[in-house]
């Protein structure tokens, strides 16, 4: 809390995830993987302009079409399936109705998600928590990594291990689990990069404390 403190003070709330609709944020998660999110946001505005973010749309869509529109965020071939995977997902257990998905528990949710070809730990978490309102703590590579240079190790290791630190030491609050995640975006893309720059770094005070 002191981290979040921390930066909350320096940025204000951030926000995130930005997209218009449910169904937006649920694309965009899914094609953020292994790229920059402004390579997402080329994608997606792509898709917007071709009327592709819909479900029927996503639906009836050519896979040819997809990975055309979605060619900026790389790996389009594959995020095509999984963007197609998710809304096979989606008609053969909800109907094709994100309302209904959104009404499932989270931890079965998370379970139908992960059991789902392309979308992982980080994915389904990203969509409980941004599309979906549930409190779920993401992890991504920022996350890891000033987990490990400021010395915040987990129980057991991996994901779970890692989201599992987090929230045994946090208030399980939606607003909070959103806004940390932006807050570990910000400081990781400024910071502590795969070089670090420490100088300057707002966390650097914890880290000193740490490895003193």
């Amino acid at each position: 809390m002191r981290a979040y403190r921390i930066l909350r003070r320096m940025n204000g709330h951030l926000g995130w995830w930005p997209g218009r609709t449910r169904l937006e944020i649920i694309v965009g998660a899914i094609l953020t993987q292994n790229t920059a999110w402004t390579n997402v946001e080329q994608a997606i505005a792509t898709l917007r302009a071709g009327c592709l973010l819909s479900v029927r749309a996503l639906r009836a869509a050519p896979s040819s079409e997809l990975e055309t529109a979605i060619r900026p965020s790389g790996y389009f071939r594959q995020k095509a399936r999984k963007l197609k995977a998710f809304i096979a997902m989606l008609d053969l257990e909800f109907g094709g109705s994100l309302a209904r998905m959104g009404r499932v528990p989270a931890r079965e949710l998370r379970e139908r998600l992960l059991a789902t070809w392309g979308i992982g730990p980080e994915t389904a978490d990203s969509i409980l928590l941004y599309a979906f309102d549930h409190p779920t703590f993401v992890v991504d590579a920022y996350t890891q990594r000033v987990a490990e240079r400021h010395g915040w190790k987990p129980a057991r290791p991996g994901y779970e291990g890692l989201q599992e630190l987090f929230t045994r030491n946090l208030p399980c609050r939606r607003e909070l689990y959103n806004d940390y995640h932006a807050q570990v975006v910000w400081v990781g893309k400024h910071f502590c990069r795969t070089r670090p720059r420490c100088e300057g770094c707002p966390l650097r005070v914890l880290f000193k404390r740490g490895n003193q």
